[in-house]
């Protein structure tokens, strides 16, 4: 192996640079090549030996140790990103013998082979692990003689959804990031007798929102593990009444404790279970996702509960809307993420060069700890769609959230004998 690629996919997330430079720098230690390339696979995917050739410092560049000296600590991400998806096309095991489903993904094989390129190191979430996973499989189905690329994946994502690992770099920064934010509304709600309603980041689990609520110290957080039968009609969408009267009923009990003011966190996901009256001309794409950018949940949540304190009560109370996400995404990363990144990124290298792996994404456990997951343990093999790793209902880690809450008899926001505890 003498020539190393580096691709980062899809969103940012802080300590992207240490994962980057540590892997970098482990292999120009050794005396490998390391191209990176630059916004994903959007110059990849487009790539044609004569009509669109790569160019160096255009859309790649062979990384120095100059490139990346001191860089393990700094914002945003050395070699931009973007969200293409070179096998969106694709949709089962079936496809992969597809010319046309799996177009982009010869565009990418043939412009890493072009390039001399030995091994792949793919940077994303799980889109891009789905990525990973898909250029590792329609590998095999080429003659024997063609050139192999070996993929190794890292994980990435601030949500922390990810099978396969316990946290993901960036989480712990976005978490701590918001939660600061959250002890300022706090703080502003106590001054004015008010509640903020504060959407999150998190559109499969709650991971982000849970620990913001946590770290925060907000006094009620929701997301989507929380959409038990108690917060959903019987055709499976949420029941919007019910989730507006268990936040008001959060306010009454608080209100019975002298205490007239609160923060509550929503996970943004919950939006893609609102019935679809809710969402109103807000249409759903290919994969049943809803622009959650469309919907604003916390605003839409905020005049309901407003409407409905003063149904009950006859007064008025101050609630104000508050979204937070993209501004924690490029945060300076905590040193944890930092030594976890850094970790990830050595892995790269280690599962590569020492334990000779294809097709596997590096994780950590216990003292970071390198562990290396096969793709085929992420993946469904019927759909090729990649697991999501929810909070399990009754965890201590979602005990953690229910014992610092201010706690409401179910009974109280939810009637009716068959949602009575």
């Amino acid at each position: 192996m003498s020539r190393v690629g580096i691709v980062f996919s899809g969103g940012p997330a802080p300590a992207a640079n240490a994962v980057i430079s540590a892997a970098a720098i482990s292999f120009l230690e050794a005396g490998h090549d390391v191209v990176g390339f630059f916004h994903g696979y959007s110059n990849l995917v487009d790539y044609h030996p004569v009509t669109h050739r790569l160019l160096p410092d255009k859309h790649y560049r062979i990384l120095t140790d100059a490139d990346l000296r001191g860089t393990r600590n700094s914002r945003g991400i050395l070699l931009g990103t973007a969200r293409t998806n070179p096998g969106k096309g694709i949709r089962g095991p079936e496809d992969l013998a597809d010319d046309t489903r799996t177009a982009g993904l010869r565009s990418v094989y043939t412009a890493l082979v072009d390039l001399e390129i030995d091994a792949l190191i793919s940077i994303g979430g799980d889109d891009t692990l789905k990525t990973a996973n898909l250029l590792h499989l329609w590998q095999k189905t080429l003659p024997a003689s063609a050139p192999r690329v070996s993929v190794v994946h890292l994980p990435k994502t601030i949500d922390n959804d990810y099978a396969g690992i316990d946290f993901t770099f960036g989480f712990f920064t976005a978490v701590d990031f918001m939660a600061k934010e959250v002890e300022n509304l706090r703080a502003d709600a106590i001054a004015t007798s008010a509640y903020f309603i504060v959407e999150t980041m998190g559109r499969k689990a709650g991971w982000l929102s849970y620990g913001v609520a946590i770290a925060g110290e907000a006094d009620l957080v929701i997301a989507v593990e929380d959409l038990d039968d108690g917060l959903k009609r019987e055709d499976g969408w949420v029941d919007v009444d019910r989730l507006v009267s268990r936040i008001v009923s959060l306010i009454e009990k608080r209100e019975s404790q002298d205490k007239h003011y609160g923060t509550v966190v929503i996970a943004e996901g919950i939006a893609e279970h609102l019935p679809p009256e809710q969402l109103g001309s807000v249409t759903r794409d290919d994969h049943g996702h809803i622009s959650l950018g469309k919907v604003d949940l916390a605003r839409m949540l905020t005049e309901r509960v407003k409407a409905e304190y003063e149904r009950k009560t006859g007064q008025k109370k101050g609630i104000k809307p508050v979204q937070l996400g993209y501004e924690s995404r490029c945060a300076p990363p905590h040193a944890f993420d930092v030594m976890l990144g850094s970790q990830l990124g050595i892995g790269a290298y280690r599962a590569l060069m020492e334990e000779k792996l294809d097709g596997h994404m590096v994780s950590v456990t216990g003292q970071l700890d390198l562990v290396y997951v096969p793709f085929s343990n992420l993946v469904d093999p019927k759909t090729l769609v990649t697991e999501v790793r929810f909070i399990q209902p009754g965890s201590d880690f979602h005990r953690l959230a229910r014992f610092l809450e201010t706690r409401v008899e179910r009974n109280t926001w939810t009637p009716g004998r068959r949602h009575e505890p």
